[in-house]
């Protein structure tokens, strides 16, 4: 190779020394006769100096401009006092230029390349071979790099072996859409493209190798946000002969090294561990961010006979009443207030009702409603103090739990409460089995139908929606990296599962039919979890979204503005494979 090591990582050791680097001119300026080039790369930026001495290198110098890509041979040496730069690796030392070679130029630029230029998502994206110049994208695969190998270094060490699954298999549409591939072979069928190895991993457990793993290529054809992709990488892993705690203990162990290793940051395990109910009452959301406090509250008993009507009649309706407390929010305007309601109507809620705490009184056009007790138990018990807001919802549970989490979380974003340097690892358990689909008047699996029930011999129609699933998520500071759960490995609960959800044998037979027939042959207990390497990589990285963790993404609009695709195919190759494509209005 040209180059003896990379720009960023020349150190200060090497001062007197002749090196030669390569890279990107990343900015040029002249200083009276001195020329001085930023080179980078991908480890980082060197400082080059190019003298008016060295005629003929200095006379290029004068001709470079951004991304020409340069191989540099010169001397190091400190820099002058007070031209130090303190933020940068190479910040004490430059290269003072004995060669350069201009290995290539550059065009002009569609964008700067710069961590601080805004541009427009789709620009960046046609042009992503540029985007992915920036320094701090650099780093994010840098980290995406080393959480990768310290992820297999660390299942390798514990016995785990990293076997491949099928991209092309059997089309289960139990949960998002799949992404259908046409047969050549076999007009009319088709495979579908994983939206995760499940079944594939349990077959593997059946097969005797008892510990499995794979960070995975998934694919959901679902319609795009932050957190999602139509294709995306989850590190999957699977263990036979374990319980619940097996798994979360390993998990947590892997979270903690990826910390330590990455971010040189020290994580305490066990972490917490929240139950489903709780976590669904305390923070209206089962992946709460626990960075910051404000808790939610149940008012329902206290508040029942309370002479509010709105409340009262919630209540009668087998509706609930919960409130929070807003650190300062006294200070709102009316209009402030209106602007809450109108987003907690964007959940289903009908009015936010509120109370603000002047001094040790409550006030608000619904105080005069409540006795001096009932106040007192409110704010007594949301911890309220003077300049404080309390918010309140009344409505059946789900649109009340929903509407006070996610104003929670706005509270907490705007009011500057979460400490985005804090790590908060928790673990969500006790989720129920199943859910009632009012669209499908059928009961549906939370998670999905392999996920054993703690309690599966005395399960049944009725009594479903009251069953505890074995069934674990590990959240960060708000967002779900993964969950998992222990499966069920007995044929006959599992047929017991299928007729909960109405899955008849010959539906079963037809999408699951290689896994049910393979649970007769001895399979083992055994269980695992999924865990999303996108968002752990955008969380490390510090990004809000996993499109920059993600080398080449889709847009929202599920394009990809690089390549154009999706495009159009010739009519040929929709022959070969018995397609005629028709418009659909």
């Amino acid at each position: 190779m040209k180059r003896s090591m990379y720009c960023g990582k020349v150190p200060e050791s090497s001062i007197g020394q002749e090196i030669t680097v390569c890279g990107w001119v990343h900015s040029r300026r002249d200083h009276g006769g001195v020329i001085f080039i930023d080179l980078r790369d991908r480890e980082g930026i060197l400082q080059i100096v190019f003298q008016p001495e060295n005629v003929s290198v200095f006379k290029t110098a004068e001709n470079l401009r951004s991304e020409y890509v340069l191989c540099v041979k010169g001397n190091v040496r400190k820099r002058p006092e007070g031209t130090l730069n303190s933020n940068m690796y190479t910040g004490s030392i430059e290269l003072v230029v004995v060669e350069v070679e201009v290995l290539n130029t550059s065009a002009m630029l569609p964008f700067e390349i710069s961590d601080y230029t805004e541009t427009s998502e789709e620009l960046r994206l046609k042009y992503r071979y540029l985007d992915l110049r920036r320094t701090n994208f650099q780093r994010n695969f840098i980290i995406r790099h080393k959480l990768a190998n310290e992820i297999r270094t660390f299942l390798n060490e514990e016995g785990f072996l990293d076997i491949e699954t099928p991209f092309l298999t059997k089309s289960t549409p139990e949960g998002a859409r799949d992404f259908l591939v046409p047969s050549r072979m076999h007009h009319g069928n088709f495979f579908a493209l994983p939206q995760s190895p499940q079944i594939f991993k349990q077959i593997l457990m059946i097969a005797g190798f008892d510990k499995y793993y794979q960070l995975a290529r998934c694919f959901r054809d679902e319609d795009l946000r932050a957190d999602r992709q139509l294709e995306f990488t989850q590190i999957d892993l699977e263990m036979s002969f374990v319980e619940e705690e097996d798994v979360i203990n390993l998990t947590e162990r892997m979270l903690a090294r990826l910390c330590k290793s990455v971010l040189n940051m020290e994580i305490k395990a066990p972490f917490k561990t929240m139950t489903y109910k709780d976590a669904m009452l305390r923070y209206g959301s089962d992946k709460p961010d626990t960075r910051f406090d404000m808790e939610i509250k149940d008012f329902s008993q206290e508040l029942k006979n309370c002479g509010f009507s709105v409340f009262a009649s919630a209540i009668e309706k087998g509706g609930v009443v919960r409130g929070l407390c807003i650190p300062e929010g006294a200070k709102f305007s009316r209009s402030e207030i209106d602007a809450l309601t109108k987003f907690v109507g964007e959940y289903g809620a009908k009015g936010l009702a509120w109370m603000k705490i002047v001094g040790s009184s409550a006030e608000s056009n619904i105080v005069k409603y409540f006795k001096d007790e009932e106040i007192k138990t409110i704010t007594s018990k949301l911890d309220a103090k003077d300049g404080d807001l309390i918010a309140f919802l009344a409505d059946e549970e789900k649109i009340v739990t929903q509407g006070l989490g996610a104003l929670r979380l706005k509270s907490g974003k705007e009011l500057g409460l979460i400490d985005k340097n804090k790590f908060n690892f928790l673990w969500i358990v006790d989720f129920p089995l199943m859910e009632w689909s009012k669209e499908e008047q059928r009961w549906q699996a939370l998670h999905h139908p392999f996920t054993a029930p703690k309690n599966p011999d005395a399960i049944n129609k009725e009594n479903a929606g009251s069953q505890k699933a074995k069934a674990y998520d590990i959240i960060l500071n708000g967002v779900e990296l993964g969950g998992g759960s222990i499966r069920i490995h007995k044929s006959d609960i599992q047929k017991k599962i299928f007729d909960i959800l109405d899955i008849s044998d010959d539906s079963a037979k037809d999408k699951f039919g290689f896994l049910l027939d393979a649970l007769t042959y001895g399979a083992p207990p055994h269980g695992g979890i999924a865990l999303g390497f996108d968002r752990i990589c955008a969380l490390f990285a510090g990004e809000d979204s996993i499109r920059e963790v993600i080398a080449f993404p889709k847009t929202q609009k599920t394009l990809d503005p690089l390549s154009n695709a999706p495009s159009q195919v010739s009519d040929k190759q929709l022959q070969e494979l018995g397609i005629k494509v028709v418009s659909v209005r």
